[in-house]
């Protein structure tokens, strides 16, 4: 079901939202290798330092690119988060056409300025490599913030962050737990 603002769209960029929505998970050649790349992000952000966490996050988002075939956009973390009455800016991703696509995070939270943590930080760093995706990886014209968008980040997280195995319930069949997958890579849902 698509979110609220899909009947504001124009029927070309409902078109867009529908082929976003169709892709529900992206996987990643060799997930494991990247532990090392994810332990030194954590790592780096508990430093608090920024040219520290901005190089661990630069790097992990290269090896993500590589694993996908594209290049990567360039990486820039900065401290304290923007803020407004209407809350606070976690990243941005930018396409200017000439230039070299940019993620900015932000590693601070506004309100008392202390280190996000590191699962809201990684999320907020795959979020934004999700639109980099949509462009470079699954040709839209458009980025739009839809279910098999939220899918896809969740995809990507997960093969970086595993969940921990929970163990089995008796009775339950063999093989299947509710971590089991079901989602085929680029399956695509059919739609108008």
């Amino acid at each position: 079901m698509p979110f609220a603002y899909y009947d504001n769209l124009t029927p070309a960029q409902q078109r867009v939202y529908r082929m976003s929505d169709s892709v529900s998970a992206l996987r990643l050649r060799e997930p494991r290798t990247l532990e090392p790349l994810v332990a030194a992000l954590r790592e780096a952000l508990a430093t608090g330092r920024q040219p520290e966490t901005e190089h661990a996050t630069a790097r992990l988002s290269d090896a993500l690119c590589e694993r996908l075939d594209l290049f990567a956009p360039r990486v820039e973390v900065l401290e304290v988060r923007p803020s407004s009455t209407t809350g606070e800016l976690h990243g941005m991703y930018t396409l200017e056409r000439g230039h070299r696509p940019r993620i900015q995070l932000w590693m601070r939270t506004a309100k008392h300025a202390r280190v996000v943590a590191f699962r809201t930080y990684l999320r907020t760093l795959l979020h934004e490599l999700c639109h980099h995706l949509d462009f470079l990886l699954l040709e839209l014209p458009a980025s739009f913030h839809t279910e098999g968008f939220f899918q896809r980040e969740s995809s990507l997280f997960h093969q970086l962050v595993p969940r921990p195995a929970r163990p089995r319930r008796s009775g339950a069949r063999k093989g299947v737990t509710a971590d089991t997958p079901d989602i085929s890579p680029g399956r695509r849902r059919r739609g108008g």
